[in-house]
């Protein structure tokens, strides 16, 4: 059975089958609805049911109040269909995004690599191609564990064009059941299943202005493939990447990103450390990654464009660096890492989109 969905202003008609998500159905058909987390935590993908009936699903209350629910909200991500219906969803045109249908990938662990104590690389090569924009994020099927689990992908279209593998950045995450698996039991030649691209982060390549990375932990993983990206092309705009992390034994990738500033004038490395400990074994800058950032552009970050990927806390101590520093939402991405611990993380009250 699969009823139809109608999703305005766009005016567009889709099928649904029976069981399947608005979010998911939506997708495949390269229809993008803004979402985040995926899985009913966050509420970015709250839409408004016009007319029809769905099933809310498992939405988390914190992210779909009950007086909302009433008044005919639902989120895409968890919502099935009861019969044909209409939405009405918040959907900008953005120029620089291309519509790339998310598809299934069949694919094999070719190489597990340990990045950090608590963060792995894992390199996975499809069954046939994977186009994607560099910032976008796949959900992984994890044996015994329901639902995706998303990673970014940390190298760039080009490499993964060239080697027909991706590679994802999994942090260990206490009493994470899916990065447990991963760290612990995955190895290579095992098979795992796919789906993507998703997302909505990536290079507003259309602009010229400098741009601002703020990466914290495994959230290096978008801005990496963005700025291989990047530096594979033929721009000439600045790009700075501030990078974060506790202690030095956790900042992965440091040398690359140091040979990466040595090599093109246009990019600056500016990593920064927490916890760093014994002061005559680290020369870079100390603290957060926010604080990082206000000493490097001495508090003005005005006339740049901005890209922030970590967890909700450090994404909204940049937000409000930001825009103290004369940046504010219409120049400002992000990518939050969300689970099961940030339903009841409030979004910043001072920002509509990000």
């Amino acid at each position: 059975m699969s009823y139809q969905l109608t999703i305005d202003p766009l005016g567009a008609t889709i099928e649904v089958e029976d069981g399947q998500t608005l979010l998911d159905a939506a997708l495949r058909q390269g229809i993008y609805i803004p979402h985040a987390c995926g899985h009913g935590l966050c509420g970015t993908c709250k839409v408004e049911v016009c007319t029809g009936e769905v099933d809310h699903g498992h939405a988390s209350p914190f992210a779909l109040m009950d007086f909302e629910r009433d008044a005919g909200k639902t989120l895409a991500c968890c919502a099935t269909l009861q019969s044909d219906t209409t939405i009405e969803a918040d959907v900008d045109e953005e120029p620089d995004a291309e519509v790339i249908a998310v598809r299934d990938f069949d694919c094999v662990v070719t190489r597990v690599e340990t990045l950090t104590p608590t963060i792995k690389g894992i390199f996975l090569r499809l069954d046939h191609p994977l186009h994607f924009q560099a910032g976008q994020y796949v959900q992984v099927v994890v044996p015994g564990v329901e639902g995706g689990r998303a990673f970014s992908i940390a190298n760039s279209p080009a490499e993964v064009r060239a080697s027909g593998e991706i590679e994802l950045n999994v942090r260990i995450v206490k009493e994470g059941s899916a990065t447990t698996w991963l760290h612990q039991s995955l190895k290579v030649g095992d098979r795992l299943r796919v789906s993507g691209p998703y997302g909505r982060f990536f290079v507003r390549k259309s602009s010229d202005l400098p741009m601002i990375f703020i990466a914290g932990g495994s959230g290096l993983s978008s801005p990496r493939s963005m700025i291989h990206d990047l530096l594979e092309g033929d721009g000439s705009a600045a790009i700075t990447l501030v990078y974060g992390q506790r202690t030095l034994d956790e900042l992965y990738y440091d040398a690359e990103f140091r040979a990466l500033a040595a090599q093109h004038p246009r990019f600056r490395y500016v990593p920064a450390l927490s916890h760093s400990g014994d002061a005559s074994a680290w020369a870079g800058a100390c603290g957060f990654a926010h604080e990082a950032a206000k000493a490097h552009f001495d508090g003005n970050f005005a006339g740049h464009k901005a890209y922030l990927c970590g967890p909700p806390l450090m994404i909204e101590a940049c937000l409000a660096a930001l825009m103290q520093g004369r940046l504010y939402e219409r120049d400002i991405y992000t990518e939050k890492f969300l689970s099961a611990a940030d339903t009841t993380v409030q979004r910043s009250p001072l920002f509509k989109r990000v």
